[in-house]
């Protein structure tokens, strides 16, 4: 049986990590400054939750919902404390598509309404909803388009009243930092006021964090940035470090009842022992202040790159310059043995490495793009 090819692959077969460096089947060593889609927060293969997870599965590994699961609990205690958000309810998942799916479903049901504002550049996943959401025809397919979507410009307040005025719409979605869409940020008045007009006509707003949650912005939200309280808040990606698990935060003006959404994998006990060993070692290393301090140093290291823009906060970064960067990512794997990402936007260059990246780890980096450049 063959793979169905849908990923153009680079010729690297990774098969050890360990903290900021993959190593490959010919132990060539290579920089990690993309942690496979900003997935790996607390570096590879992090020894406290190595074995944390480890001694989770030498006990029970998983169960279904149907039962007591006191991790989950745990694990709600844990990212109300590090988010200042304990007035929020956590519903667990497995994937960043199923939080996006749950979110738009929790607003559809909370207002009666089924329409949904999103923004351009948008990328909020590759399932059902979440996809219709996502600003890309390449990806949504013609199943995918029966529903109700409309994409905005960021920082149009005209745009997005006149919308919200109709009445229709139960949700507003954004990224706080755009991932796959380059970096861009909506402006702090934009966000308030989005908050404000989503208030005034009964509409959700969603804050997608599943790339730019758990401390990759400096704050454990992005949109922490600002005041706001969205109604609901997903993330994904680096919660797990690398083991797939997901989850909503729900403001308790939305209430739960039985059978509102279900799953079978999410919440089950390694994924939740996996997302607190995750929030231990954020909190006893503090990489939420590292992750600010880094980026500091590289927006310094960037001055001497006249070429190119920085983009994005914390470690959640991006250089975006005057031409397009994919033959430049291919240099830095083959040549330097560098990962770094691309985006939709084909002149960035997206810099997610794990939140434990020293200084040393970017000098290595900005030495090889002058190098290429």
């Amino acid at each position: 049986m063959k793979l169905f090819d849908v990923y153009p692959l680079y010729d690297v077969t990774p098969v050890r990590a360990e903290g900021v460096y993959v190593y490959d089947d010919q132990d060539t060593r290579y920089l990690d400054l993309y942690g496979g889609h900003a997935v790996i927060s607390i570096g590879h293969s992090h020894p406290h939750y190595v074995k944390s997870v480890q001694d989770q599965l030498e006990k029970i590994g998983f169960y279904s919902n149907a039962i007591q699961n006191p991790i989950q609990q745990e694990l709600a205690t844990a990212i109300g404390t590090q988010s200042c958000l304990n007035e929020y309810q956590l519903f667990l998942c497995s994937s960043g598509a199923e939080a996006i799916e749950n979110a738009l479903k929790m607003a559809s049901f909370h207002t009666g309404k089924k329409r949904v504002l999103a923004f351009n550049g948008a990328f909020h996943g590759r399932t059902s909803a979440a996809v219709a959401v996502t600003d890309n025809e390449k990806i949504t397919a013609p199943l995918n388009q029966q529903q109700a979507v409309c994409f905005l410009p960021f920082n149009d307040t005209a745009a997005l009243a006149q919308e919200l005025q109709k009445g229709d719409v139960c949700a507003v979605i954004f990224e706080p930092i755009q991932g796959v869409g380059g970096l861009d940020m909506p402006t702090e008045a934009f966000v308030l006021e989005m908050e404000r007009l989503c208030q005034q006509y009964q509409a959700c707003l969603i804050a997608d964090e599943v790339q730019s949650g758990f401390s990759r912005s400096g704050t454990f939200f992005a949109f922490q940035n600002t005041s706001i309280k969205p109604h609901i808040v997903t993330m994904a990606k680096g919660m797990g470090n690398g083991f797939p698990v997901g989850g909503i935060l729900i403001h308790p003006d939305l209430k739960a009842e039985y059978g509102l959404l279900g799953t079978t994998f999410g919440g089950n006990h390694l994924a939740c022992r996996a997302a607190l060993a995750v929030l231990d070692v954020l909190e006893q290393e503090k990489l939420q202040e590292h992750a600010q301090k880094m980026a500091v140093y590289f927006n310094e290291k960037a001055q001497n790159i006249p070429q190119a823009k920085v983009k994005g906060r914390g470690l959640m970064l991006g250089l975006e310059f005057d031409f397009e960067v994919g033959p430049l990512r291919r240099r830095l794997i083959e040549e330097k043995k560098i990962f770094t990402g691309g985006s939709s936007n084909k002149k960035v260059l997206r810099i997610l490495p794990p939140l434990t990246v020293q200084p040393q780890h970017f000098d290595t980096f900005f030495n090889a793009l002058h190098d290429l450049l």
